[in-house]
C-alpha cells in the first residue's frame, strides 16, 4: 500500500462521517419542529395551575370551577357532613381505594385520606363521574348527609356518590378522583 492510498482512505473515512453527521443533524431539524408541536401550548400551560379564593364560601356549600377544561368541586362540609362520611366502613364501598393524588400510595378510602384538610371541612374533587364522564349532580343521591346536604348523583346513568365522594351504588367503577391541591394562603386553595 502506498503512501498516496493510505492518505486517500483516511479523506474516504472523513468525508464519510461528515456526510452522516450533516445528515443526521438535517434529520433533527426537519423532525424538530414536528415534535414541538405535541408539546403544549402557552395558554394551556397557564392553566396547569389555578389559584381558587374560597373565603366565601359558607359550611354546607359548593362552588365549581375550571381546571385543565374540567369541573372539580370544591365544597366546604358542615360537621354532619363530615361525621356521615366518616361513618363509613371502607368494607362496605365498591371502590376501597381513596383516588387522591396527594397521597403517593393507594391508600384506603376513608374520609380522612379524600379531605383536604385535617379536620375534614374541605373537600376537592374532580366533577366527572368516573362512568362516562358525565357531570353528577351536588345534594342529591341516596347518600346526602343527614341534613339533607352533600353527596352527588349522575342522572345520566344513576351512579350515586357519599358526602366524600365515594361511589356507593350505580355503574361507576371509582370514587370521584382527589385533584393534586393544597391551601397556599388561609382562604386560597391551589389546584395543580
Amino acid at each position: 500500500m502506498s503512501h498516496a492510498e493510505d492518505h486517500e482512505g483516511t479523506r474516504r473515512d472523513f468525508l464519510y462521517y461528515a456526510t452522516a453527521s450533516a445528515g443526521a443533524v438535517a434529520a433533527g431539524a426537519a423532525i424538530w419542529p414536528l415534535v414541538n408541536q405535541m408539546n403544549p401550548s402557552a395558554d394551556v400551560q397557564a392553566l396547569s395551575s389555578i389559584r381558587v379564593d374560597v373565603g366565601g364560601l359558607s359550611e354546607g356549600s359548593q362552588i365549581t370551577v375550571k381546571w385543565l377544561g374540567k369541573p372539580v368541586f370544591i365544597r366546604r362540609r358542615t360537621a354532619a357532613e363530615i361525621e356521615e362520611a366518616r361513618g363509613v366502613d371502607v368494607s362496605d364501598l365498591p371502590d376501597p381505594v381513596a383516588r387522591n393524588n396527594n397521597i403517593a400510595d393507594q391508600v384506603p378510602a376513608t374520609d380522612e385520606n379524600r379531605a383536604l384538610d385535617e379536620n375534614g371541612e374541605w373537600l376537592v374533587q374532580m366533577g366527572v363521574c368516573t362512568h362516562l364522564g358525565c357531570v353528577p349532580l351536588n345534594d342529591a343521591g341516596d347518600y346526602v348527609g343527614p341534613n339533607g346536604q352533600g353527596g352527588w348523583f349522575c342522572p345520566c346513568h344513576g351512579s350515586h356518590y357519599d358526602t366524600s365522594g365515594r361511589i356507593r351504588s350505580g355503574p361507576a367503577p371509582e370514587n370521584l378522583p382527589v385533584p393534586v391541591a393544597e391551601f397556599v394562603e388561609e382562604t386560597t386553595i391551589k389546584l395543580g
